[in-house]
């Protein structure tokens, strides 16, 4: 899916990993920022990543990023747990700042 094993792993920890680029650490905080209740994307991060993506890109990775995350919290209010299809695969939980 164009994500390795190692990049998976090195989620929580992204700004300091070296395994993902200045867009990706862009596109990574523009969904820690869309995660967040209430959501608040500064208009900084939105100008810096359009210095890198097109306005349809950067629309596309947002309502890609709103979409899993409404199918998150729709998961977790209706009690949806794991069916057991992921077979040893993991979902990375992001560490809280101290």
């Amino acid at each position: 899916m164009g994500i390795t094993d190692e990049e998976m792993a090195a989620v929580p920890r992204y700004r300091q990993s070296d395994l993902f680029s200045e867009v990706d650490r862009l596109v990574l905080d523009l969904t820690v920022a869309m995660c967040r209740t209430p959501a608040d994307v500064r208009e900084e991060l939105r100008e810096e990543l359009l210095r890198h993506l097109t306005r349809g890109q950067l629309t596309e990775i947002a309502a890609m990023v709103a979409w899993e995350n409404h199918r998150a919290r729709l998961n977790r209010a209706l009690g949806v747990r794991s069916a057991g299809f992921s077979e040893g695969a993991f979902c990375v939980v992001p560490q809280r700042p101290d």
